[in-house]
């Protein structure tokens, strides 16, 4: 069975229905939750794929703010020198970019909070795993962050006009999403309720913001569990190839 590395940075953004859908799909998921004292491995060997989720931290914390992410960028840059197939969600994303050579700022027009669209740019066609995926699948939105510029040669694969670079790809098989797909309505109700400063960028009041955020997530499981059983079949390939 092909073995996935799941980094949990912080409890409140468990893998949840992403990591549900890729057991399904047949990987063993070796979940490290950051927040309750997991270590890190030094590397990934033997591993065939590697997801990193979100979290409250921010990529612009440095080590004595935030020392967990030191060892989530290693293992980041390392996923992109070997182009281990790599899911990197929100957070994860922003760590992606910076480990990559792109860069991550304060979001300018503030914070992106809620249920929304994404829309797929041209190269996101030919993508195995973005390809099939509808032209504006559902997501929900939740950071105060921005990638502001992608790393050299990535390729964008989904967009919006609130802030451009919400899904890339580096290399063959190193994907970033600004935007969250893993998430249950109880996720999103939690973080609106800790979060004052992003509920009130939004256009709409809490529980507005949260009633459609619930009523999303039937349409987020159609574009986005086809496309968790398209990562995992591109992990398998990997753990295919170790054998």
């Amino acid at each position: 069975m092909a073995r996935l590395l799941v980094v949990v940075p912080s409890e409140t953004d468990p893998p949840a229905r992403l990591g549900e859908w890729l057991r399904e799909s047949g990987l063993e998921l070796d979940e490290r939750h950051l927040g309750t004292g997991d270590p890190l491995p030094a590397d990934l060997t033997g591993v065939d794929g590697l997801v990193v989720l979100g979290g409250p931290q921010s990529s612009l914390d440095d080590e004595a703010t935030s020392p967990e992410l030191v060892g989530v960028r290693a293992l980041l840059r390392r996923a992109v020198e070997a182009d281990l197939p790599t899911l990197a969600v929100c957070l994860g994303a922003q760590l992606l970019a910076q480990v990559g050579g792109g860069r991550v700022r304060v979001g300018v027009d503030g914070p992106e909070v809620g249920a929304t669209l994404v829309a797929k740019r041209d190269a996101a066609d030919a993508d195995p795993v973005f390809g099939p995926l509808p032209l504006s699948p559902d997501v929900i939105q939740w950071h105060h962050d921005e990638i502001a510029e992608l790393p050299a040669g990535a390729t964008l694969l989904a967009s919006s006009p609130h802030y451009p670079y919400q899904a890339y790809r580096v290399g063959d098989c190193v994907y970033g999403l600004q935007f969250h797909i893993e998430t249950t309505p109880e996720m999103v109700r939690a973080w609106a309720g800790s979060d004052p400063v992003g509920v009130a960028a939004a256009p709409l009041d809490l529980e507005t913001l949260c009633a459609r955020a619930d009523a999303a997530h039937d349409d987020i499981a159609d574009a986005w569990q086809p496309f968790a059983a398209r990562f995992a079949a591109l992990v398998e390939s990997r753990s295919g190839a170790r054998a």
